[in-house]
């Protein structure tokens, strides 16, 4: 019997999100006064396409998919990290400005991982995702699969905190203040929940329209819920 037809173009999406954000983070930006990563823009949208995998597909085929990202944004970095390591050739960028030495610099600023911050970006992303695509599939049950806003807000706003609150902690602990720490905690929380929010009808589409064209409506009654099942 064949698997559900648009799941892998959807795990496509998570993934392809989940590592361009990861990548782009690197930059700061000033968003309505509060400096965040740039992945903000792109990283709610790990969390939106999670919600759709779980209220489509069911937690099992979530809980896969979170593998699959993980294991996507694993290669990644350790790709860049590797071609980083790796000796510039002398004829790359010469004659130009920067030469080979500032580009392999230039590199390392943009492309450049501490172990530090790739740790709490992949402990954050397991922890929030796993308790997003929970806490949707119990909602589910306990609504009837009723008021799917209910349940894409509700599990973003403990998955986002849950994500914030490892991701800053671990990153940070030790390095800003906890004032900051916290403050830091709250404006991202703050910005990805409301940007999930914000695009609910968007959710509400494609839920919808997958659920038409996959036919099927999936309820987690007895599902195995541990992070890792064979």
């Amino acid at each position: 019997m064949p698997g559900p037809r648009w799941y892998p173009a959807v795990v496509a999406v998570f993934s392809s999100a989940l590592v361009v954000s990861n990548i782009i983070a690197v930059k700061l930006i000033d968003l309505f006064g509060l400096t965040l990563p740039a992945g903000v823009v792109l990283f709610p949208i790990v969390y939106i396409v999670g919600d759709v995998l779980t209220e489509v597909y069911g937690y099992a085929r979530a809980r896969q998919a979170i593998w699959i990202g993980f294991g996507c944004n694993l290669l990644a970095v350790g790709s860049i990290w590797l071609a980083g390591r790796l000796p510039a050739a002398a004829i790359w960028n010469a004659g130009t400005y920067p030469g080979p030495a500032e580009a392999g610099q230039a590199y390392q600023a943009i492309l450049g991982f501490s172990a530090r911050l790739i740790v709490a970006s992949f402990l954050a992303f397991l922890v929030g995702e796993f308790l997003n695509a929970f806490v949707l599939a119990k909602l589910k049950l306990a609504t009837e699969g009723r008021m799917l806003w209910l349940r894409t807000i509700g599990s973003t706003l403990v998955g986002q905190a849950a994500d914030s609150a490892v991701f800053i902690t671990a990153a940070f602990w030790g390095i800003l203040p906890r004032a900051a720490l916290s403050s830091a905690v709250l404006a991202q929380w703050l910005v990805k929940s409301g940007y999930e929010a914000l695009a609910t009808p968007l959710t509400y589409l494609v839920v919808n329209a997958l659920k038409r064209v996959e036919g099927v409506e999936v309820f987690d009654r007895g599902t195995d819920f541990r992070p890792v099942a064979f």
